[in-house]
Protein backbone atom coordinates (compact mmCIF):
# COMPACT_ATOMS: atom_id res chain seq x y z
CA UNK A 1 0.00 0.00 0.00
CA UNK A 2 1.43 3.44 -0.89
CA UNK A 3 2.47 5.55 2.08
CA UNK A 4 -0.18 8.18 1.47
CA UNK A 5 -2.89 5.50 1.32
CA UNK A 6 -1.61 4.01 4.58
CA UNK A 7 -1.69 7.42 6.24
CA UNK A 8 -5.22 8.04 5.05
CA UNK A 9 -6.35 4.64 6.29
CA UNK A 10 -4.86 5.32 9.71
CA UNK A 11 -6.50 8.70 10.22
CA UNK A 12 -9.06 9.04 13.02
CA UNK A 13 -12.69 8.65 12.13
CA UNK A 14 -13.18 11.67 14.37
CA UNK A 15 -12.19 13.12 17.70
CA UNK A 16 -9.03 11.18 18.60
CA UNK A 17 -6.75 12.85 21.08
CA UNK A 18 -3.41 13.39 19.34
CA UNK A 19 -0.49 14.05 21.72
CA UNK A 20 1.88 16.97 21.09
CA UNK A 21 4.77 16.31 18.71
CA UNK A 22 7.31 16.38 21.55
CA UNK A 23 5.38 13.68 23.43
CA UNK A 24 5.08 11.62 20.24
CA UNK A 25 8.81 11.88 19.57
CA UNK A 26 9.63 10.95 23.17
CA UNK A 27 7.36 7.91 22.99
CA UNK A 28 8.93 6.79 19.70
CA UNK A 29 12.41 6.97 21.22
CA UNK A 30 11.27 5.08 24.31
CA UNK A 31 9.67 2.39 22.15
CA UNK A 32 12.88 2.00 20.16
CA UNK A 33 14.83 1.52 23.39
CA UNK A 34 12.40 -1.08 24.71
CA UNK A 35 12.18 -2.98 21.43
CA UNK A 36 15.97 -3.28 21.46
CA UNK A 37 15.96 -4.45 25.10
CA UNK A 38 18.14 -7.43 25.98
CA UNK A 39 15.35 -8.89 28.17
CA UNK A 40 13.19 -9.61 25.11
CA UNK A 41 13.50 -13.22 23.98
CA UNK A 42 14.99 -13.87 20.53
CA UNK A 43 11.91 -15.90 19.64
CA UNK A 44 9.66 -12.96 20.40
CA UNK A 45 11.92 -10.42 18.75
CA UNK A 46 11.85 -12.48 15.53
CA UNK A 47 8.09 -11.84 15.25
CA UNK A 48 8.42 -8.05 15.17
CA UNK A 49 8.30 -8.20 11.37
CA UNK A 50 4.81 -9.74 11.57
CA UNK A 51 3.38 -8.00 14.63
CA UNK A 52 4.68 -4.46 13.98
CA UNK A 53 4.73 -3.52 17.67
CA UNK A 54 6.00 0.04 17.32
CA UNK A 55 3.52 1.12 14.65
CA UNK A 56 0.67 -0.78 16.33
CA UNK A 57 1.24 0.76 19.75
CA UNK A 58 1.67 4.23 18.29
CA UNK A 59 -1.62 3.83 16.44
CA UNK A 60 -3.29 2.99 19.77
CA UNK A 61 -1.78 6.14 21.30
CA UNK A 62 0.68 4.55 23.71
CA UNK A 63 2.67 6.86 26.00
CA UNK A 64 4.98 5.93 28.88
CA UNK A 65 2.75 7.71 31.40
CA UNK A 66 -0.49 5.81 30.71
CA UNK A 67 -2.35 3.29 32.84
CA UNK A 68 -2.59 0.26 30.55
CA UNK A 69 -4.43 -3.04 30.95
CA UNK A 70 -3.58 -5.86 28.56
CA UNK A 71 -6.27 -8.53 28.38
CA UNK A 72 -5.10 -12.17 28.31
CA UNK A 73 -1.51 -11.51 27.26
CA UNK A 74 -0.64 -15.21 27.03
CA UNK A 75 3.02 -15.83 27.77
CA UNK A 76 3.73 -12.11 27.49
CA UNK A 77 4.83 -11.20 23.97
CA UNK A 78 3.58 -7.63 24.37
CA UNK A 79 4.29 -7.69 28.11
CA UNK A 80 8.02 -7.64 27.31
CA UNK A 81 7.44 -4.31 25.57
CA UNK A 82 4.67 -2.67 27.58
CA UNK A 83 5.72 -3.36 31.16
CA UNK A 84 9.24 -1.90 30.83
CA UNK A 85 7.89 1.05 28.80
CA UNK A 86 5.36 1.94 31.52
CA UNK A 87 7.31 1.05 34.66
CA UNK A 88 8.56 4.54 35.59
CA UNK A 89 5.67 6.88 34.82
CA UNK A 90 2.68 4.70 33.97
CA UNK A 91 1.37 1.29 34.98
CA UNK A 92 0.96 -2.10 33.32
CA UNK A 93 -1.64 -4.64 34.39
CA UNK A 94 -1.99 -8.09 32.84
CA UNK A 95 -5.55 -9.38 33.07
CA UNK A 96 -5.56 -13.19 33.09
CA UNK A 97 -8.45 -15.61 33.27
CA UNK A 98 -8.98 -17.01 36.76
CA UNK A 99 -7.79 -20.60 36.83
CA UNK A 100 -7.17 -21.45 40.48
CA UNK A 101 -3.44 -21.85 39.89
CA UNK A 102 -0.50 -19.77 38.80
CA UNK A 103 -0.23 -22.01 35.74
CA UNK A 104 -3.08 -20.01 34.25
CA UNK A 105 -0.99 -16.84 34.08
CA UNK A 106 1.14 -17.98 31.14
CA UNK A 107 4.25 -17.81 33.27
CA UNK A 108 3.91 -14.06 33.86
CA UNK A 109 4.35 -14.19 37.63
CA UNK A 110 7.60 -16.09 37.19
CA UNK A 111 8.71 -13.64 34.50
CA UNK A 112 8.00 -10.67 36.77
CA UNK A 113 9.76 -12.23 39.74
CA UNK A 114 12.84 -13.16 37.72
CA UNK A 115 13.43 -9.64 36.40
CA UNK A 116 12.27 -6.98 38.88
CA UNK A 117 14.34 -4.34 37.07
CA UNK A 118 11.99 -4.43 34.09
CA UNK A 119 8.79 -5.97 35.52
CA UNK A 120 8.91 -5.07 39.20
CA UNK A 121 5.93 -2.71 39.02
CA UNK A 122 3.81 -4.83 36.67
CA UNK A 123 0.62 -6.23 38.13
CA UNK A 124 -1.67 -9.17 37.45
CA UNK A 125 -5.43 -9.16 37.90
CA UNK A 126 -7.49 -12.33 37.55
CA UNK A 127 -10.96 -12.17 36.05
CA UNK A 128 -13.94 -14.49 35.84
CA UNK A 129 -14.93 -14.79 32.15
CA UNK A 130 -18.57 -15.21 33.19
CA UNK A 131 -18.52 -11.88 35.03
CA UNK A 132 -15.31 -10.11 33.99
CA UNK A 133 -13.89 -7.16 35.88
CA UNK A 134 -10.42 -5.67 35.51
CA UNK A 135 -10.08 -3.60 38.65
CA UNK A 136 -11.48 -0.23 39.70
CA UNK A 137 -13.94 1.22 37.20
CA UNK A 138 -13.02 4.20 35.08
CA UNK A 139 -9.29 4.21 35.87
CA UNK A 140 -7.50 2.84 32.79
CA UNK A 141 -6.30 5.07 29.97
CA UNK A 142 -5.79 2.24 27.49
CA UNK A 143 -7.08 -1.34 27.26
CA UNK A 144 -5.35 -3.58 24.72
CA UNK A 145 -6.03 -7.07 23.46
CA UNK A 146 -4.17 -8.94 20.76
CA UNK A 147 -5.64 -11.95 18.93
CA UNK A 148 -8.10 -12.92 21.66
CA UNK A 149 -11.54 -11.87 20.45
CA UNK A 150 -11.96 -15.02 18.35
CA UNK A 151 -11.55 -17.12 21.52
CA UNK A 152 -14.21 -15.13 23.35
CA UNK A 153 -16.57 -15.45 20.40
CA UNK A 154 -16.04 -19.19 20.47
CA UNK A 155 -16.97 -19.45 24.18
CA UNK A 156 -19.75 -16.81 24.02
CA UNK A 157 -18.05 -14.44 26.46
CA UNK A 158 -17.26 -11.65 23.99
CA UNK A 159 -20.16 -9.28 24.82
CA UNK A 160 -19.39 -9.44 28.55
CA UNK A 161 -15.70 -8.85 27.90
CA UNK A 162 -16.32 -5.72 25.83
CA UNK A 163 -18.67 -4.34 28.46
CA UNK A 164 -15.96 -4.92 31.05
CA UNK A 165 -13.42 -3.07 28.88
CA UNK A 166 -15.82 -0.13 28.74
CA UNK A 167 -16.24 -0.16 32.51
CA UNK A 168 -12.48 -0.27 33.14
CA UNK A 169 -11.66 2.75 30.96
CA UNK A 170 -11.93 6.39 31.93
CA UNK A 171 -14.11 8.60 29.72
CA UNK A 172 -12.02 9.35 26.63
CA UNK A 173 -9.99 6.19 27.16
CA UNK A 174 -8.98 3.96 24.27
CA UNK A 175 -9.62 0.30 23.48
CA UNK A 176 -7.17 -1.25 21.01
CA UNK A 177 -8.05 -4.53 19.30
CA UNK A 178 -6.02 -6.71 16.94
CA UNK A 179 -7.41 -9.96 15.57
CA UNK A 180 -7.41 -12.27 12.57
CA UNK A 181 -9.49 -10.69 9.80
CA UNK A 182 -11.96 -12.75 7.78
CA UNK A 183 -12.47 -12.16 4.07
CA UNK A 184 -14.80 -9.32 3.11
CA UNK A 185 -18.40 -10.46 3.21
CA UNK A 186 -17.69 -13.58 5.28
CA UNK A 187 -20.44 -14.60 7.69
CA UNK A 188 -19.52 -15.26 11.32
CA UNK A 189 -20.97 -18.77 11.48
CA UNK A 190 -18.98 -19.75 8.40
CA UNK A 191 -15.60 -18.63 9.73
CA UNK A 192 -15.58 -18.45 13.52
CA UNK A 193 -14.08 -21.93 13.96
CA UNK A 194 -11.24 -20.91 11.63
CA UNK A 195 -10.01 -18.22 14.03
CA UNK A 196 -10.87 -15.42 11.60
CA UNK A 197 -13.57 -12.87 12.36
CA UNK A 198 -15.51 -10.42 10.18
CA UNK A 199 -14.42 -6.88 10.97
CA UNK A 200 -17.99 -5.52 11.11
CA UNK A 201 -18.83 -8.14 13.74
CA UNK A 202 -15.95 -7.04 16.00
CA UNK A 203 -16.88 -3.40 15.53
CA UNK A 204 -20.45 -4.21 16.55
CA UNK A 205 -19.26 -5.97 19.71
CA UNK A 206 -17.51 -2.78 20.72
CA UNK A 207 -20.21 -0.31 19.72
CA UNK A 208 -22.88 -2.42 21.43
CA UNK A 209 -20.84 -2.03 24.62
CA UNK A 210 -20.86 1.75 24.25
CA UNK A 211 -17.63 2.42 22.34
CA UNK A 212 -17.20 4.63 19.29
CA UNK A 213 -15.02 3.37 16.44
CA UNK A 214 -12.26 5.97 16.13
CA UNK A 215 -9.97 4.57 13.43
CA UNK A 216 -8.78 1.46 11.59
CA UNK A 217 -5.23 0.71 10.51
CA UNK A 218 -3.70 -1.60 7.91
CA UNK A 219 -0.43 -1.87 9.81
CA UNK A 220 -1.06 -5.59 10.47
CA UNK A 221 -2.47 -6.44 7.06
CA UNK A 222 -1.09 -9.39 5.09
CA UNK A 223 -2.44 -9.64 1.52
CA UNK A 224 -0.74 -13.04 1.09
CA UNK A 225 -3.15 -14.59 3.61
CA UNK A 226 -5.89 -16.42 1.64
CA UNK A 227 -7.74 -17.45 4.85
CA UNK A 228 -8.77 -20.88 3.51
CA UNK A 229 -6.48 -23.35 5.24
CA UNK A 230 -7.10 -26.91 6.47
CA UNK A 231 -6.64 -25.95 10.14
CA UNK A 232 -7.78 -22.36 9.96
CA UNK A 233 -5.47 -19.56 11.01
CA UNK A 234 -3.42 -22.00 13.08
CA UNK A 235 -2.11 -23.49 9.81
CA UNK A 236 0.06 -20.37 9.47
CA UNK A 237 3.01 -19.31 11.60
CA UNK A 238 3.66 -19.15 14.46
CA UNK A 239 1.53 -22.24 15.22
CA UNK A 240 2.09 -24.26 12.00
CA UNK A 241 -0.39 -26.90 13.12
CA UNK A 242 0.34 -29.13 10.09
CA UNK A 243 3.96 -29.47 11.13
CA UNK A 244 6.24 -30.22 8.19
CA UNK A 245 3.36 -30.54 5.71
CA UNK A 246 3.69 -27.62 3.28
CA UNK A 247 5.66 -25.79 5.95
CA UNK A 248 7.69 -23.71 3.50
CA UNK A 249 4.48 -22.61 1.76
CA UNK A 250 2.90 -21.37 4.98
CA UNK A 251 6.11 -19.74 6.18
CA UNK A 252 6.25 -17.83 2.89
CA UNK A 253 2.73 -16.52 3.56
CA UNK A 254 3.71 -15.41 7.05
CA UNK A 255 1.40 -14.64 9.94
CA UNK A 256 -2.28 -13.85 9.47
CA UNK A 257 -3.95 -10.82 7.97
CA UNK A 258 -5.18 -8.82 10.97
CA UNK A 259 -7.62 -6.04 11.66
CA UNK A 260 -6.32 -3.25 13.89
CA UNK A 261 -9.13 -1.22 15.45
CA UNK A 262 -9.10 1.77 17.80
CA UNK A 263 -12.20 2.59 19.83
CA UNK A 264 -12.95 5.48 22.19
CA UNK A 265 -15.08 5.50 25.31
CA UNK A 266 -17.08 8.73 24.86
CA UNK A 267 -16.21 11.59 27.17
CA UNK A 268 -19.88 11.85 28.10
CA UNK A 269 -22.57 9.44 27.07
CA UNK A 270 -26.08 8.43 27.97
CA UNK A 271 -25.39 4.89 26.79
CA UNK A 272 -25.92 2.25 29.43
CA UNK A 273 -24.72 -0.85 27.58
CA UNK A 274 -21.64 -1.18 29.76
CA UNK A 275 -23.41 -0.77 33.10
Amino acid sequence: MPANAQEAQDQPAGGALVPPTSATDFTAAQLDNVLAGSWRSEKNRARDAYRHPKATLQFFGIRPDLKVIEITPGSGWYTEILAPLLKDNGSYTAAVKKSGSEAGDGGLRAKFAADPEHYGKAQIVEYDPKAPSFGPAGQADLVLTFRNVHNWVEDDSAPAMFKAFYAALRPGGVLGVVDHRAADGAKLEEVKESGYLPTPFVIKLATDAGFKLDAQSEVNANPKDTKDYPKGVWTLPPTLTLGEQDKAKYQAIGESDRMTLRFIKPESSTQTAAH
